[in-house]
């Protein structure tokens, strides 16, 4: 009996070992983590490409000019969500940009959704 509670104590260590991964470690699926380190960086690379590419279609020419927090959230997909002061060139506003992507899709893989303080609409975009 008294092996049985040792094995059941040692396994509730192990789980609950893993249970308190660095932020760094893979995502939770559908858990919402704050990125920092290389994925911090990879997300802002993320970020920066996915607002030229907006600008090369019919969306407006923006440029990230200070990011206060990144998300990441595994959802059919990656879910990025992003705190920024967004630059127009005309003006600066704070906004909340999300980048959802599913590279696996050869069409229509990438979303991303602007919402600015002080504006009424958001900005939704699809490719």
């Amino acid at each position: 009996m008294n092996g049985l509670k040792m094995l059941t104590l040692l396994g509730l260590m192990v789980v609950g070992s893993g249970a308190l991964g660095s932020a760094d470690e893979a995502p939770i699926v559908g858990g919402v983590t704050q990125l920092s380190g290389e994925r911090k960086e990879q997300a802002l690379t993320l970020l920066d490409t996915t607002l030229s590419q907006l600008a090369t279609g019919d969306g407006p020419t923006y440029k990230a000019v200070n990011v206060t927090s990144v998300s990441s959230q595994v959802v059919a997909g990656t879910l990025y969500t992003y705190q920024v002061e967004l630059d127009n060139g005309t003006d600066k506003k704070d906004c909340t940009v999300k980048i959802w992507t599913q590279p696996w899709l050869k069409e229509n893989g990438t979303n991303i959704k602007i919402k600015c303080e002080g504006d009424d609409g958001e900005l939704d975009r699809t490719w």
